[in-house]
């Protein structure tokens, strides 16, 4: 569990990347921006690591020499509702995700659970529980214990991934974690993001189902969100105030909760809309 809230970027902010930065360098440079967390992007790998374990391994004694909190965002090429044989790749990209995530002591390997295609939500949640199941087990199996898996709430209505789903889940899988993403749970439901009342409900609903610790440590995605009728559409950056949510009310709960979730920003602006968030929070703490 993170010691205070922390605020970081989703991948490698473009900065850093001009600068010709070393992926060991990260966490270095976020500090400096007065940042400590980092999501590792492994989202177009396939059924094998695409990171050495030398590199990995020098991100994490950077990450521990620097503070910051590591996380991975896995493969998007993952489908627990599809046939047989996408089910399989499936779970072997994710196996390789969390190998390199292992290596890296990221804490959480987020990923999606994929589409209902022909099934009912229900027979999807059963599918998606049984598969899940198995993952957890071949990741005890190789020695895999130290990083949970992270179902991620999903923000189009097509996708497996309600807040109930994602609950349910993690009620049903060992060694998971709950990963709220407020722009796609504000997509998903068409604008549920209104108030400071509505970031509180959910709070209290992870609370309700998962217990406090689960509620305090949240792990989360934010930025602006751009939806349509069947979800999101398109991340925008915070000061464009035309789009939802508003973080401010999201540290109103946290502020009030003295909750500690990690926050990362999926903005366009990584990391300049993570000091953001990460200001306008502490303007209230």
């Amino acid at each position: 569990m993170a010691d205070r809230p922390r605020f970081g970027p989703a991948g490698v902010p473009p900065t850093f990347i001009e600068r010709k930065a070393s992926l060991a360098d990260v966490p270095r440079l976020l500090r400096e921006e007065g940042l400590d967390a980092f999501e590792y992007e492994a989202i177009y790998w396939g059924g094998k690591p695409q990171i050495s374990r030398e590199h990995a391994e020098q991100l994490r004694s950077s990450a521990r020499e620097n503070d910051v909190w590591l996380s991975m965002h896995g493969s998007y090429f993952v489908n627990f509702c599809g046939d047989r044989g996408v089910v399989e790749a499936s779970k072997k990209r994710l196996i390789a995700c969390a190998t390199a995530a292992e290596w890296m002591g990221a804490h959480v390997l987020v990923f999606h659970t994929g589409y209902y295609g022909k099934r009912s939500p229900d027979e999807a949640f059963r599918t998606c529980v049984n598969i899940l199941r198995e993952v957890v087990e071949m990741m005890q199996t190789l020695g895999i214990r130290n990083i949970k898996l992270g179902p991620e709430v999903s923000g189009k209505s097509a996708q497996f991934g309600s807040l109930d789903e994602i609950l349910g889940l993690c009620e049903a899988v060992e060694q998971t974690q709950l990963v709220v993403d407020w722009a796609h749970l504000h997509a998903r439901d068409m604008g549920r993001f209104k108030t400071v009342e509505d970031f509180r409900k959910v709070a209290e609903t992870v609370e309700n189902r998962l217990g406090i610790e689960a509620a305090r440590d949240l792990h989360c995605h934010f930025t602006k969100i751009e939806f349509t009728e069947k979800g999101e559409r398109r991340h925008h950056v915070l000061d464009e105030a035309q789009y939802g949510p508003d973080f401010a009310m999201l540290a109103k709960v946290i502020a009030d909760f003295k909750l500690k979730p990690v926050i990362i920003s999926e903005s366009p602006l990584l990391d300049i809309d993570a000091i953001k968030m990460r200001d306008i929070l502490r303007s209230l703490l």
